[in-house]
């Protein structure tokens, strides 16, 4: 961790696992053209495998069995994927093909299948290598249900492979996060990789909207949290970036 002293990991006997990750994977994947012009970002491959798959190779470490993944672009290609490649998970579809109903949107439309009072999302556009301790664990055992709505997985900016933003929150000795001012840069990015309740989505609007949104309210009310992947994480967003990633793990 560069900045900030580091706070406790929950350690309570009663932490409760968790059972459900929501996968986003319906976005159109335009700045990975033209890589996407045939078929979804989710199954573009780095390192001879499609992203999606390296993250239900995640979701199986940490004992995830159940999946609800959304789907709009090229969505018989997803789904025929997930029938093939995850025959041994519970999954789900969410189908958004009428409408892309953004990250937000698509969460909150999903809500019903996903069931769960708290549960993992994660961005098929990312791949993380897990340190010493799995990322999705570390998220578990960090979750205080009295104090948190979200907790996001973040990267030190300098440590975003790949990435080239500049940044999108500080963070807090307790791990409470806020956003960029504009115009500067912020130490941690998010790495696509949360844990957020239900009651985040309490009078979320209708329609396409990104959760950015619920971010925000839940940061007013100091009920969102930051935790620092401990790995490698890599943002996989433009066909450049395939490449630089198969650079890197192949280097070690």
């Amino acid at each position: 961790m560069t900045t900030n002293k580091p706070f406790a990991i929950n350690t309570r006997a009663d932490t409760v696992p968790l059972h459900t990750a929501m996968v986003l994977a319906a976005g159109l994947g335009k700045r990975m053209r033209p890589l996407t012009a045939t078929r979804p970002k989710p199954l573009v491959e780095v390192a001879g495998k499609p992203l999606l798959d390296h993250v239900f190779d995640r979701l199986r470490v940490a004992g995830i069995g159940r999946a609800v993944v959304n789907v709009h672009y090229l969505a018989d290609a997803v789904e025929a994927h997930l029938r093939h490649k995850m025959a041994d998970l519970d999954v789900l579809v969410s189908d958004e093909r009428g409408h892309l109903l953004e990250t937000g949107g698509g969460i909150t439309k999903a809500l019903p299948l996903i069931g769960d009072d708290r549960f993992l999302v994660a961005n098929s556009d990312n791949l993380w290598i897990d340190g010493p301790i799995g990322a999705i664990d570390l998220l578990a055992e960090r979750w205080d249900d009295a104090a948190m709505d979200a907790l996001l997985l973040v990267v030190p900016l300098a440590r975003a492979n790949c990435h080239r933003g500049r940044g999108d929150f500080h963070m807090d000795a307790s791990g409470l996060i806020s956003r960029r001012k504009p115009g500067r840069v912020a130490p941690f990015v998010f790495t696509g990789i949360q844990i957020v309740s239900r009651r985040l989505f309490d009078d979320a609007p209708e329609g396409a909207f990104s959760t950015n949104l619920l971010w925000d309210r839940a940061i007013a009310a100091g009920r969102a949290y930051g935790l620092v992947h401990q790995g490698l994480w890599f943002d996989v967003g433009t066909p450049g970036a395939v490449g630089a990633t198969e650079a890197m793990l192949a280097g070690g």
